[in-house]
């Protein structure tokens, strides 16, 4: 079992996201005033809190929403899922569509570390169900993907 430790948007794109520690996600489109949702399948990204503290510990001083992640999750490695794997957090379902992506060129995370860790372990999702989540709630795998 995961659980949700933070819960971060942006209503500006290519800015960092801020904690809001609650928000709404909203069906087929992602997590409401975040300027990245929309009917698309990276409605909504998240980042293992363990892969964020591990980096951390080599220097990289990051807070939530640093890697422009929408939710930080603890207790999962969501390199190792597969598409199409979906998760329940409360009446929330999401649906994993992509794992990784290409970091933009420049970030200041690369600038000071070298190294970026969401186009390796940052993963993306749609909502099949909307709802509401909070800081704390229980993140749960309900399904496995098929490839």
């Amino acid at each position: 079992m995961g659980k949700v430790m933070a819960i971060c948007i942006s209503e500006i794109r290519g800015v960092q996201k801020k904690n809001v520690h609650t928000a709404r996600l909203i069906e087929n489109w992602g997590v409401e005033h975040d300027a990245h949702a929309g009917n698309w399948h990276r409605q909504v990204s998240l980042l293992s809190y363990e892969t964020i503290q591990d980096f951390n510990r080599q220097g990289a001083g990051v807070i939530d929403g640093a890697f422009g992640e929408n939710l930080v999750v603890s207790g999962y490695d969501f390199t190792k899922m597969k598409i199409g794997t979906r998760f329940c957090c409360g009446d929330v379902i999401l649906e994993l569509t992509q794992i990784g992506k290409e970091c933009h060129n420049g970030c200041e995370i690369f600038k000071k570390m070298g190294k970026c860790i969401m186009p390796t372990n940052g993963v993306f999702t749609k909502v099949i169900h909307g709802g509401v989540i909070s800081e704390g709630d229980a993140f749960d795998v309900i399904g496995k993907g098929e490839n």
